[in-house]
């Protein structure tokens, strides 16, 4: 019987370790040793460190009292910076190490610290909570395939008593995780998989024809199989629930007509729950099922270095609970050459450039990274701009310099990034002049819900050409218009305090009063696009150890590409 043209594996190859839990300590050997207890900074919070609190009552019952206590946050370290940091901890010698806390988006990190500590022979357990608890599972199964987590049922309302109850809860998991071996250690760390119950095989192919019923004579019709195959993908958690086409090896081919680039070229250091490099081959077949053309490779290779950069915080951008998504803002003459939009409505429906190059960017982080909604992503609510975030600057729009201008010059293309919220409306319709139109402008440039109230960071005003035409007319430069939202773009200081989420502020701010949402009159981004009329908006980032990051389009040699056929191979 013939078979399903092959299908080639959009989440790459997953080595899934099995790693090796230091021993455990008999109970006496607790009492006599040193236990450490890390403290990633989410404990200072709400009434959370009565989790380390109880734990420390109830392990003195036991006549365990010897404690060394770090705290550190995660924040803003990757991988190396973690192992790093746990090589630090272990020079205190301790018998066994309590991590805490995984209950948002210092989990994925965290988890990552405590299994360095089983790898230095330090027997460990990790505290988390929900929803944290679901991307530590992810994390601990993709990099280490077992490890000891005790999740608690508390969220940032929950007393004390409630706190300190649930920990006796799971008294006993948290002692028999620092005191128990062999088989009962191995149940103890057991990580059921909630999917990927299939490991992607080493030679990259997608066992779909295992899940399909095949008949030979509907293989001849056009398009056969579409249904069955997209509902496979859904099934396995890789696809993002819209239709896509199917990966095959033909297809991937085509794709490559514009891609210079080496097929195991990394593209990404390891990141999200897999722990996984991004490589180009991880992009094309991305780029396959979002439907995009062949010319949309450039961009998407310029995009993941963008994202690579150390400044973005990809690692943990892919996890957040924030509902933001990976804008992808392409300047210069290439994006208008291969269709990519700034046109009206350039942000919604209609533009299968935008379109589909902003959904590859998110198929490649949810298929590679495993980032999946639900089971190993933080998100919330999440949003469409996790779908899709995708447009360009319009030269024919534009009343001051471009991205690509202001960086490098009129002849490169640049693709800009930042992980933020989906756009936010200004409309204004009645101002006559650009004085009173920039006051509303300002004014939507924050709220107190909005990440930049408590981390101050870029965001990009999106001016509509009959917007931008109002404040030229008014005599106001780019360079102006930065300054006056910089300087009046701000909250009450009494308002930020003990509300939204930890701050994380220059340290020059510590006294400021107002509060500002940005740092430097830099961090505003100004762009001319769309349609005519009186609805322009604002995109605010996610901002956390996050900057908007450029990358030109470059050839392989690094020369900059002056045109989409620079590429062709």
């Amino acid at each position: 019987m013939r078979k399903l043209n092959t299908l080639l594996d959009p989440r790459g190859y997953q080595e899934r370790p099995l790693l090796k839990l230091a021993p455990r300590p008999s109970l006496e050997e607790l009492q006599q040793g040193k236990v450490l207890f890390y403290n990633n900074t989410k404990l200072g919070f709400c009434n959370y460190m009565t989790v380390f609190d109880r734990i420390k009552e109830r392990l003195a019952e036991l006549g365990v009292t010897n404690y060394v206590e770090y705290t550190e946050t995660v924040r803003g370290k990757d991988a190396s910076m973690l192992a790093e940091y746990a090589k630090k901890l272990a020079e205190e010698k301790p018998v066994a190490a309590i991590a805490a806390f995984g209950d948002m988006g210092t989990s994925s990190s965290t988890t990552v610290v405590t299994i360095e500590l089983e790898k230095l022979g330090i027997p460990s357990v990790y505290m988390t909570a929900p929803p944290g608890t679901a991307i530590t599972e992810g994390v601990g199964l993709y990099r280490a395939g077992n490890l000891c987590m005790a999740s608690v049922d508390i969220y940032q309302a929950s007393t004390v008593e409630e706190v300190a109850a649930q920990v006796d809860l799971k008294w006993d998991y948290i002692i028999g995780s620092l005191t128990k071996n062999g088989e009962e250690l191995a149940e103890l760390a057991d990580i059921p998989l909630k999917m990927d119950k299939v490991a992607p095989r080493e030679d990259g192919l997608l066992p779909v024809t295992d899940a399909i019923e095949v008949d030979e004579e509907r293989l001849l019709e056009p398009g056969a199989y579409m249904e069955e195959i997209n509902d496979f993908f859904n099934a396995e958690h890789i696809s993002d629930g819209l239709p896509i086409i199917p990966p095959t090896r033909r297809r991937y081919d085509a794709m490559l007509q514009y891609c210079p680039f080496p097929e195991d070229m990394v593209l990404c250091a390891p990141s999200g729950p897999s722990g996984k490099t991004v490589t180009v081959k991880d992009v094309v077949i991305a780029a396959v099922m979002a439907g995009c053309k062949p010319a949309a490779m450039p961009v998407l290779i310029a995009a993941f270095k963008a994202l690579n950069s150390p400044l973005y915080n990809l690692n943990q951008s892919v996890t957040t609970s924030h509902p933001g998504g990976n804008l992808v803002l392409v300047s210069g003459p290439i994006a208008q050459e291969i269709g990519i939009s700034g046109k009206q409505g350039c942000m919604g429906p209609g533009w299968p450039m935008n379109a589909t190059i902003g959904r590859a960017v998110n198929l490649v982080i949810m298929n590679i990274f495993r980032s999946v909604p639900g089971i190993c992503d933080l998100d919330c609510l999440a949003s469409q701009a996790e779908f899709t975030y995708c447009f360009a600057e319009e030269p024919a729009l534009a009343q001051w310099s471009m991205i690509n201008e202001e960086r490098f010059n009129s002849d490169t293309t640049t693709v800009y990034v930042l992980k933020a919220e989906p756009l936010h409306d200004i409309i204004d319709f009645l101002s006559l002049d650009g004085h009173d139109l920039l006051d509303t402008i300002t004014h939507c440039c924050t709220t107190l819900g909005s990440n930049n109230a408590y981390m101050p960071g870029p965001l990009i005003v999106c001016l509509t050409p009959d917007h931008g035409m109002m404040l030229k007319k008014s005599g106001y430069t780019k360079q102006m218009i930065q300054e006056h939202i910089h300087t009046y773009a701000y909250h009450e200081t009494p308002m930020v305090l003990n509300r939204g989420l930890v701050p994380v502020r220059p340290a020059s701010f510590k006294n400021r009063h107002p509060m500002p949402v940005t740092r430097t009159p830099a961090d505003v981004e100004i762009v001319v696009i769309g349609g005519r009329g009186g609805h322009s908006g604002v995109i605010l980032p996610w901002a956390l150890h996050s900057e908007g990051c450029v990358e030109p389009l470059a050839l392989p040699n690094g020369a900059i590409a002056k045109s989409i056929e620079d590429f062709r191979v």
